[in-house]
């Protein structure tokens, strides 16, 4: 989403670099071609305002650090001014002394509020707590059979319409929701998530029958759910809702999108509330707490890494990452162990994704499009091969080469490229292993054995950080 704003940055600060020193004209000029940036990339005007007006106070007669060039200095700034323009902290969930702790999700139709409430209570889950989620949009009954299918998914209970003394097709949201709090107690669920009805647009019937339900649940938080591709529109919604509701925080979807972003720096200011979680994919395990510095240092192009490890942790098993690092540096490592690093790898998201997450890369290869798919057909070549022939990829020759093409709807020249990319990286990683002073095992031996604990394979070979090299991905 931020593609665009970031290349608009690193051409403003790689001018910047040039320069031996910046004076309040030179300042000015920099400024100027920010606010058209943040213009352009659809941020509110008045936030625009405030953030250059802040910068320009902080660079115009600033003392400059010694350790920083001027360049330096006001990327710098412009980094921290980003930050808190971004809401500053990661919001705090805590929760109530005396369960349950109750989260009212409001938002418009479409908006994805069913989907994001079924993400919240798995993340709930996460934290060690027992979520119960609520349809209280009768309205539209596919809305609650969407919510019992993710509540299946999950593992989370779903409770709605049978709370109601209403039968048949109709109901009372109000009553289903004031009793989903009993029925928690009755359950021992420690944290209840409401999902309200939404509508197309604003209206006084959706306002009443969501501020009814807020009187009778009392939440402890209230989200709102909104599309980060609405642009401008994200942000005047978040305003009228927090008019009626008094939010506590916001739910910006599809940040993985190709509008501009703008809503993303514009919520916080505009609304006064922050960005409280920002999924980043469809499925229901992209979801996790929004961090303002690191979506901050993904703007300016300083990657995320910290996100990177995040998801390398999920999807990672540090003992089998141990495990295979070891037999990488040994020289043991099969296409077996290949394939399954893959796999790992593939759950930490599309490789565009973690490509643009790295610091320091080029914006020609952050901007290429990689098609997951082609991982998919070193899949199928790898499950084409015999068991032994994964083992022992010596044992496959010409006959074998093409038994394995045809099995995986590929061509020979790709099953023999794949297996001699494998063999030198093999190679490499034996000669690595065996050097002296190189790693250092658990028992100390020469050559070492594994990795510093903790740290999962995220440098193999379906990353690309060894010499291994992918058909199609070349």
């Amino acid at each position: 989403m931020f593609d665009a704003l970031t290349d608009r940055f690193e051409g403003i600060f790689r001018g910047l670099r040039g320069r031996g020193r910046l004076g309040e004209a030179e300042v000015d000029e920099v400024l100027r071609e920010i606010r058209l940036a943040l213009l352009e990339a659809d941020v509110n005007f008045k936030v625009v305002r405030g953030l250059v007006a802040r910068i320009r106070e902080r660079c115009v007669g600033a003392e400059l650090h010694e350790a920083l060039n001027p360049a330096q200095q006001v990327i710098d700034i412009v980094h921290q001014e980003l930050i808190a323009t971004l809401g500053g902290e990661t919001i705090r969930i805590t929760f109530a002394p005396k369960p349950p702790t109750v989260v009212l999700m409001a938002g418009l139709q479409g908006s994805g509020k069913t989907t994001n409430s079924a993400k919240l209570a798995r993340w709930f889950k996460q934290q060690g707590r027992n979520p119960l989620l609520v349809g209280a949009d009768l309205q539209r009954p596919a809305a609650i059979e969407q919510l019992r299918t993710l509540g299946r998914q999950i593992d989370v209970p779903v409770v709605s319409k049978d709370l109601t003394s209403i039968g048949g097709e109709g109901g009372d949201p109000v009553e289903v929701a004031r009793r989903s709090l009993e029925e928690a107690r009755r359950l021992g669920r420690d944290v209840v998530i409401v999902d309200t009805a939404g509508r197309l647009s604003i209206d006084a019937e959706l306002m009443d029958q969501v501020r009814r339900i807020a009187e009778v649940t009392s939440p402890h938080y209230t989200f709102l759910v909104v599309d980060a591709m609405t642009g401008q529109g994200a942000v005047t919604t978040a305003e009228n809702f927090h008019a009626a509701l008094a939010l506590d925080g916001v739910i910006l979807t599809k940040l993985d999108g190709d509008a501009r972003g703008g809503a993303a720096l514009s919520v916080k200011e505009v609304v006064g509330k922050p960005i409280a979680f920002a999924p980043t994919g469809e499925k229901l395990a992209d979801f996790d707490l929004f961090h303002p510095d690191r979506l901050a240092g993904r703007i300016l192009g300083m990657g995320d890494v910290l996100t990177l490890i995040d998801r390398a942790k999920e999807a990672f098993d540090e003992d089998e990452a141990e495990a295979a690092a070891a037999k990488l540096l040994e020289g043991q490592f099969t296409f077996e162990d290949f394939l399954e690093q893959m796999q790992q790898v593939k759950k930490m998201g599309p490789l565009g994704g973690l490509i643009g997450m790295l610091p320091g890369v080029p914006k020609e290869l952050r901007n290429t499009e990689i098609d997951d798919k082609e991982l998919g057909r070193v899949e199928a070549i790898i499950h084409s091969m015999t068991l032994e022939e994964r083992r022992h990829p010596d044992l496959i020759d010409g006959s074998r080469r093409s038994r394995i093409a045809a099995g995986s709807g590929t061509d020979p020249s790709e099953v023999n490229a794949l297996l001699q990319q494998f063999r030198e990286m093999q190679k490499m990683m034996k000669r690595f292993g065996a050097t002296p002073g190189k790693r250092k095992g658990k028992k100390g031996k020469k050559g070492g054995r594994v990795t510093p604990k903790g740290r999962p394979m995220v440098s193999a070979p379906g990353l690309g950080r060894t010499e291994l090299k992918l058909p199609g991905l070349n």
